[in-house]
């Protein structure tokens, strides 16, 4: 069975020292990726420049779906939370920094992004809480209310980004900078 590397070399046209020469590495990397071998690191990112694709497009479909799975582990590890207090930070930040896959480090650290301030805004959200109650002279506590909506908004950021993960292997609900 053909590899990508090899389909995209023959779809250019190029034989195995044409493409080493073009890339820049040995004609025995070329040699062992095509046998099976999986580009790692900065021969992946060499392969992909050489024939001006993204990395991924190299990589065997059973790689890409590990580094899912590995990624909506880590996005429902979040739900820990309901159960232990910081659990949405400290299970989801071991899971990525454990990873050992490129794809899932990077959405984990997303994932990890938006969690960190959740966590910060509940904390500020319900710090002012009973100062908003006994200003207004509300009878029901209002932290609960704080907490409740909070914890549903995290269930909804959570269901929503697994089902992106599943359909479009990116996540729906992120932002826009990593703050680790």
């Amino acid at each position: 069975m053909k590899t990508k590397v090899q389909i995209l070399r023959e779809e250019k046209h190029l034989t195995q020292t044409e493409l080493a020469e073009k890339s820049g590495l040995s004609l025995r990397t070329i040699q062992r990726i095509e046998a099976g071998n999986i580009p790692k690191g900065f021969t992946l990112k060499t392969l992909a420049k050489a024939f001006e694709v993204d990395p991924e497009d190299l990589l065997p479909n059973s790689q890409i779906d590990s580094e899912i799975k590995r990624a909506k582990l880590i996005n429902f590890s979040v739900l820990s939370s309901m159960i232990i207090p910081f659990g949405n930070i400290i299970f989801p930040s071991i899971l990525t920094y454990k990873s050992k896959e490129l794809k899932a480090k990077e959405l984990g650290k997303s994932i990890l992004t938006i969690q960190i301030i959740y966590t910060f805004i509940l904390g500020i959200l319900l710090i002012i809480s009973p100062f908003i109650q006994k200003t207004f002279s509300i009878q029901f506590p209002l932290f609960i209310v704080v907490l409740v909506i909070m914890k549903m908004m995290n269930l909804y950021i959570v269901f929503k980004n697994s089902s992106d993960l599943a359909q479009k292997s990116e996540l729906s609900i992120k932002l826009k900078y990593s703050i680790l």
